[in-house]
């Protein structure tokens, strides 16, 4: 199966970039944006002087709680930058989304609990809410991880979007906010 379709098929419509958006990225942004693609896994991620963004990871099911995941991972760590990713928030009738979150607890991640993110998704019309977690090797601070994320949406989640979707997101302002008194919580401590 194509890689594209893999994540097609695992990761909702309104996380998706289109197959034409990531193929562009991989040719026009191969400096920035790669993919690491074996059998049994996808994964898709920036890579900038100062972080690493992962944008989709995906491991098939037969392959999970082989550890595969986890040398993913340990491979990016190795370049020993901060990592940054979105995930879902919990949703308790999709198992799937607390498995992800303990996954990545496991591997050290934190939620940025000062950082909000919502979208409008151009494939569904609707506010898409996503939480950022991040892997700081330094202890980076969750406003070096704001303005990184700041700087994936404009390089990499809106690159050409109006051509790929025939309308623009929203400028990075109305999507991403930074709120040191934040009355979401740590998403992990219900883990």
């Amino acid at each position: 199966m194509h890689w594209y379709e893999k994540l097609n098929q695992y990761f909702p419509i309104e996380e998706m970039k289109s197959k034409e958006h990531m193929e562009t990225l991989l040719k026009e942004r191969s400096e920035i944006y790669h993919k690491d693609e074996g059998p049994n896994h996808v994964l898709m991620y920036v890579e900038l002087d100062n972080f690493i963004f992962i944008d989709y990871l995906f491991v098939s099911k037969d392959a999970r709680g082989q550890g595969l995941g986890h040398k993913l991972l340990e491979k990016m760590k190795g370049k020993g930058k901060p990592i940054i990713l979105e995930v879902e928030p919990v949703k308790y009738e999709d198992s799937d989304t607390e498995k992800r979150l303990r996954f990545y607890k496991r591997e050290g991640f934190e939620h940025a609990e000062s950082i909000g993110y919502a979208r409008r998704s151009l494939a569904t019309n609707e506010i898409n809410k996503m939480e950022i977690l991040y892997w700081a090797p330094n202890h980076e601070s969750e406003e070096m991880i704001f303005e990184a994320m700041k700087k994936t949406y404009n390089l990499i989640h809106t690159y050409k979007d109006k051509r790929f979707y025939g309308e623009s997101y929203q400028p990075v302002e109305e999507v991403l906010t930074f709120n040191q008194e934040t009355e979401n919580g740590n998403i992990f401590e219900n883990l």
